[in-house]
């Protein structure tokens, strides 16, 4: 009588599972690239929508982008919590759809990003986040049309550098 054994065996059991375990970590490797190339592209979208509304903003106060200037600040290290950052009443940041914008800008990027806007006769703006991507590098966008990735966040002035 002839008995035979149906099954795996321990050690191709073990391969199997070795196997698995070799894709999954490509997977999960190649998962992490494409969350930080989505949060870019959403700090990029929300930057962009900053520039169109300053536009609007720009039409509704005469030749200005806001009623008062935005002093040279990092804005919002987070969305919520400690160190919240508030723009100064009547600038352009103060805008609800700008503000939620930089919000936005500053959740994806998951860092502090730099808005500055004067007004007068030099009426202008500028916003930049770091992007994740890329490490050291930002997306910036101001008040001449520049939306661009640039090698720092600008720590003064109103144009992108």
């Amino acid at each position: 009588m002839k008995n035979f054994k149906k099954g795996f065996t321990l050690i191709e059991l073990l391969v199997v599972v070795a196997i698995i375990g070799i894709l999954a970590s490509v997977v999960l490797a190649s998962l992490n690239t494409a969350r930080a190339k989505g949060a870019d592209a959403a700090i990029k979208a929300n930057l962009a929508n900053i520039r169109a509304q300053a536009e609007i903003v720009y039409d509704e106060t005469p030749g200005a982008y806001g009623t008062a200037a935005n002093s040279a600040t990092g804005c919002l290290a987070l969305a919520s919590g400690t160190g919240a950052w508030v723009p100064t009443a009547g600038s352009l940041f103060d805008n609800t759809t700008i503000e939620a914008a930089v919000r936005a800008a500053a959740t994806s990027a998951g860092a502090t990003g730099w808005c500055n806007s004067t007004i007068g006769t030099t009426s202008a703006w500028v916003a930049s986040f770091p992007l994740k991507a890329t490490a050291g590098t930002a997306w910036c966008v101001d008040s001449t049309g520049v939306s661009k990735q640039t090698s720092a966040i600008p720590t003064s002035g109103t144009a992108c550098p």
